[in-house]
């Protein structure tokens, strides 16, 4: 996979990178972008944050973010990521809280600060979807229409922005005096938060997590509980169901091999945490596909 042209290339001809491959290494700084999946996925690790981003959820990187990307799969897998020109979410979002006259006395004065969005994945849906799947469409057939593109770049960044407020009021679940105390409390149990869902296989830890996030362990529970009125374990553990789930249904592996990818240490308990949440036991499950 060549993934330098993500860091070399000039805003035109192209803003998208689609390329495959079962195993690639990467570290340096790239511009406003959304990073997607197929067939796989994806770890990052950007600051303290660490990231797997695999099929039905994006990647928010903002401009000049250091990262580091790794892939390492039995198979190749499908990258899809697009690039932002540097300004866009300015301009963007002026276009959108601005009154109509000032957009008309001045039309290209972006103003304002450098807009920041909080990186963490993102769950893709039915609009996102739309936009970003009529960009790989296009750009697998070999089709570049600058218009087009140009349009679809704005779309997307107009689905941005609903998140971001999405995500401002998320960050009003937390009862912090001052806004930007709550802003850094929801980045900081968002760190956390993507630890455990990248490393749910293994036998990681609540501090650990709140470590990542640099929060002290009984800071981050509170926290986490609640932004999302669950706990880290509730977490892990339904991570781990819906992944086994998955294999079981895709794959011929041993119920025992599947306990243990997943990341629980028992196959008795395993099971019975399995038919408690899915009503049938893992073997069951597996007849049923």
């Amino acid at each position: 996979m060549n993934f330098k042209q993500e860091h070399t290339q000039t805003w035109m001809p192209s803003p998208v990178l689609h390329e495959q491959s079962a195993e690639y290494y990467w570290k340096g700084t790239g511009k406003l972008s959304v990073k997607t999946f197929r067939g796989g996925s994806a770890l990052y690790q950007a600051g303290n944050g660490h990231y797997s981003v695999g099929d039905n959820r994006y990647l928010l990187l903002n401009q000049g973010q250091e990262y580091s990307i790794a892939i390492e799969s039995d198979q190749p897998v499908e990258s899809f990521c697009v690039f932002f020109p540097h300004g866009m979410p300015e301009e963007v979002w002026r276009s959108c809280v601005r009154r109509e006259e000032e957009l008309l006395d001045d039309p290209f004065n972006a103003g304002g600060r450098e807009i920041e969005f909080v990186a963490k994945t993102y769950g893709i849906g039915p609009e996102f979807s739309q936009i970003l799947e009529q960009m790989r469409m296009d750009s697998a057939n070999g089709i570049y229409d600058p218009a087009g593109i140009e349009e679809q770049l704005h779309e997307l960044m107009c689905v941005l922005f609903r998140e971001h407020r999405q995500v401002r009021h998320e960050m009003s679940k937390l009862p912090t005096v001052k806004s930007s105390t709550s802003e850094e409390l929801y980045r900081r149990v968002y760190i956390g938060y993507e630890y455990l869902s990248a490393y749910y296989h293994r036998s990681v830890t609540v501090s650990e997590a709140a470590k990542a996030a640099c929060l002290s362990t009984n800071h981050f529970l509170r926290g986490f509980k609640q932004l999302f009125g669950f706990t880290p374990h509730q977490l892990l553990k339904e991570k781990r169901l819906q992944e086994a789930k998955k294999l079981l249904c895709q794959t011929d592996w041993p119920v025992t091999d599947i306990c243990l990818a997943v990341g629980f240490q028992s196959h008795g308990s395993f099971s019975s945490l399995f038919a408690r949440r899915f009503g049938v036991s893992p073997s069951v499950c597996r007849g049923k596909r």
